[in-house]
């Protein structure tokens, strides 16, 4: 990444935070007829930033090309709906939100979350640049614009429907290669005295639990309260409040305002996760160097089980095909050599295959007809709903296996 700058603050990148060689994009999944195709492999190689600390990838796709038709669904997790409704459950007394408010959400997928306004009549608007999804959201009754979010955008928006008392945007930010423009965007977009929610995993608890499967291409940032901090207040926002959430492995769910609105008073929980980061060490560029070797550690692990299973012919297939899964097969360099098939609840990835790995996802039902004798669950951070799902395998003597933050064969 010669000469590159940070997408926060601008300063020049010269540390890398790991390097994870190379992978396709995690999701780009091919068509049948695609398996006699070349597939296009990139550096997966990450920097934290000296200045800011913000932890980056290199930009070697457009958003467009990436998120214009998407294959993640929202809706196929029961745990994800839960978590959602109980945020509208919390949010719509916390704002006193009502019939005159407006609510936006930014990246709304296929309105897993906005529905839940709907029942209580305040008025609502998805923002959902894959076209895919934004019909599934329309379908539910719940208005979406398929634009990819920026300033010029926001200002139109702005223009033409006033701003929003409430702005959402779940598991977005990590995603924006322009994140200046972005942040800005959604300063301009916010009423005067709003409030801007957005949830990301946190960082902190990546480098804890070795969370290295959540690198992907998609994935341009890796957010610290701190980092995000910083980005805030360069473009006019505080963060008031924060909450950890349990979601993708560890979240951080952060309030802000506009830096003059000072009536919203900053609670200790801002104070609380950023004494905890920087008790972790990651105000020092050196703690960052440590993430490798247990990286490292994880993978080695992993390829003892599955070289053992390989010697025994015992059949080893995954449950759920999503982008995580992607990075650790291409990491690990795997294919159907050591995992029979995968298997994906969300039907538009039902007859495709992995991409780089190569591996060929079929429905559930798949499981109880050839009876493998390990189920690697891929989504970890939905090991809880999975393992109820897979109760029935049980029956003839099924191991589920987790590869993160260790290996756990249970």
């Amino acid at each position: 990444m010669a000469n590159a700058l940070c997408r926060s603050c601008r300063h020049p990148l010269q540390h890398v935070f790991v390097d994870l060689r190379t992978s396709p994009l995690s999701n780009n999944f091919l068509r049948p007829e695609q398996l006699n195709q070349g597939t296009a492999y990139y550096p997966l190689r990450v920097f934290v930033c000296g200045n800011c600390l913000l932890v980056q990838l290199e930009q070697f796709e457009s958003p467009q090309e990436i998120f214009e038709e998407y294959a993640y669904f929202s809706s196929y997790s029961s745990s994800w709906l839960a978590h959602a409704k109980q945020y509208v459950d919390a949010i719509i007394p916390r704002l006193s939100l009502d019939r005159s408010s407006s609510v936006v959400e930014i990246a709304s997928n296929d309105g897993y979350l906005l529905q839940y306004f709907i029942p209580h009549n305040i008025p609502v608007l998805g923002i959902e640049p894959a076209k895919n999804v934004a019909k599934q959201a329309e379908a539910k009754g719940i208005p979406t614009v398929s634009e990819f979010f920026t300033l010029a955008f926001a200002r139109q928006l702005a223009r033409e429907r006033g701003t929003a008392d409430l702005i959402i945007g779940n598991n977005v930010l990590a995603h924006v290669p322009e994140l200046q423009d972005f942040v800005a965007g959604l300063k301009e977009l916010l009423s005067p005295t709003g409030t801007l929610t957005l949830e990301f995993p946190h960082l902190l608890r990546l480098m804890e639990n070795n969370q290295f499967d959540t690198i992907y291409h998609e994935h341009f940032s890796y957010l610290s309260l701190l980092s995000v901090s910083h980005l805030f207040e360069r473009c006019g926002l505080t963060i008031y409040d924060v909450e950890e959430w349990p979601t993708h492995g560890g979240s951080l769910r952060v309030f802000a305002r506009h830096s003059e609105h000072a009536k919203l008073t900053v609670t200790p929980r801002v104070e609380k996760v950023r004494l905890e980061e920087i008790a972790y060490g990651l105000k020092k560029v050196r703690t960052y160097f440590r993430f490798p070797a247990q990286v490292k550690a994880v993978k080695e692990e992993i390829y003892r089980f599955l070289f053992q299973a390989s010697r025994e012919n015992k059949r080893v297939a995954a449950y759920g095909a999503p982008a995580k899964g992607n990075t650790l097969f291409n990491y690990l360099g795997v294919g159907t050599d050591y995992i029979d098939y995968a298997v994906d609840k969300n039907p538009y990835k039902q007859g495709l295959y992995m991409p780089g790995s190569r591996i060929p996802i079929y429905s559930p039902e798949r499981i109880r007809e050839t009876k493998p004798d390990y189920l690697v669950i891929l989504p970890w951070n939905l090991k809880d709903e999975i393992e109820k799902e897979l109760h029935y395998t049980r029956q003839w003597g099924a191991k589920l296996v987790v590869c993160i933050p260790k290996l756990e064969i249970y």
